[in-house]
């Protein structure tokens, strides 16, 4: 690294990263001065973003080890689903300090979802005993596409009137008038995006941190995939990558689906489609959320039917899985279980070559249902201190002679 593109935002990044975390180190890494080392660590001090710690003795005198301060700030996180909700308060090491789950009916609009959203994180903040002015950004997750870098969400085929809407600036509106304004200059950063690609973030780093491809199919009311390639999540060129609810089966044409097409993976094997037979064998049922109380009670038709949509997503995800060559395939959602694991195992691996299945290995969510919690949390984080980012928030700070 260049001594003159060794900013404060570079030196956090190596010292959260863990390839240096001595002034020592620092110097070696950068080849920046001890003087130049010194005065980008004291702005990173001042913003509270790093802390000392004991380094190892060798010997003779321990060096001071740097280390990355996760609670000098929070981010307030929210996984939406079709019909209830989860939100949480996490530290900067991912750790959850409060959470809540509740209803939040997607169809009720981005209005009316997002301002009882807002109405949650005053009493989260509470009950994690952490002030507003701590809150360093938003993460939410949503069941639709996502355009990432405008936070708006694109032509969601389960998510009517939320087309385009500006949900960062909305989120930022309810926050002001139910939690109060943050302390931090500048708006308040609201970040967006697709629950699968930040289901499979979470999972990737927790789990799987050396797999370097990385995938996770989630199957609730609707179907969709998150891909993780070098530790970063692939979204597409507009946020459309992972889509699979959408491949057309070839023998489906009569099955309707949400989008408006024909014969959609989602329309025959998701949990609505599920949910909908179901309801006419005559055991009523609504979302992917009530398919999953069926398969835990053990309820035959359920087990039948999931096994049915695991082959059916299985045949998709030969396809798949032969263009990627992930070293992980993870099932998550609603649907995921035995049952459903089962299917897209037997359709996986009889269907595709052995030399693509070879080193697979097909497992169910750990995370379950944190995941997108945890993987929102990650987004805000790695956008926040990342090191341009960063450098342009000490700036900022500098400017208002605050507190990061």
């Amino acid at each position: 690294m260049a001594g003159n593109q060794a900013s404060a935002g570079h030196l956090l990044q190596l010292i959260r990263s863990g390839e240096a975390t001595t002034r020592g180190e620092l110097q070696q890494a950068t080849g920046l001065s001890r003087s130049t080392v010194g005065h980008r660590l004291d702005q990173l001090f001042g913003a509270g973003w790093l802390r000392g710690a004991a380094g190892a003795s060798t010997g003779g005198r321990p060096s001071a080890r740097l280390e990355f301060d996760p609670t000098h700030a929070v981010v307030l996180v929210a996984d939406l689903e079709t019909r209830h909700g989860r939100a949480a308060v996490l530290d900067l090491a991912g750790t959850i300090l409060a959470e809540r789950t509740g209803d939040l009916v997607i169809a009720d609009g981005p209005d009316v979802v997002l301002d009882r959203l807002a109405r949650w994180f005053g009493p989260l903040l509470d009950a994690a005993g952490v002030k507003p002015d701590r809150v360093c950004g938003v993460g939410l997750s949503v069941p639709g596409p996502v355009d990432w870098e405008s936070a708006q969400i694109v032509q969601p085929p389960i998510m009517p009137g939320w087309d385009r809407f500006p949900v960062r600036e909305r989120v930022r509106d309810a926050f002001a008038e139910h939690v109060g304004r943050p302390s931090t200059p500048g708006p308040l950063p609201v970040f967006v995006d697709n629950d699968a690609n930040l289901m499979a973030l979470a999972e990737q780093r927790e789990n799987h941190p050396d797999c370097g491809a990385f995938l996770l199919v989630k199957a609730s009311t609707g179907i969709g995939a998150g891909v993780v390639v070098g530790g970063e999540v692939y979204r597409g060129i507009d946020g459309g990558a992972g889509d699979i609810g959408h491949i057309r089966l070839h023998d489906r044409p009569d099955a309707l689906c949400m989008c408006g097409s024909y014969g959609c993976l989602a329309a025959v094997a998701s949990g609505r489609s599920i949910a909908e037979q179901l309801t006419a064998a005559g055991f009523p049922t609504t979302s992917g959320s009530d398919v999953r109380d069926h398969l835990a009670a053990g309820q035959p038709d359920a087990v039948r039917l999931a096994r049915e949509a695991g082959q059916r997503i299985g045949e998709v995800l030969v396809t798949v899985v032969t263009l990627l060559n992930p070293g992980v395939l993870m099932l998550g959602g609603d649907l995921a279980g035995t049952p459903f694991l089962t299917g897209v195992r037997e359709l996986l691996y009889q269907r595709a070559l052995p030399r693509t299945t070879a080193h697979l290995s097909v497992t169910i969510s750990t995370l379950g249902d944190r995941a997108a919690l945890v993987g929102a949390a990650a987004m805000v984080i790695d956008h926040l201190y990342a090191p341009d980012r960063a450098d342009a928030r000490l700036a900022a700070l500098a400017r208002s002679d605050g507190v990061g």
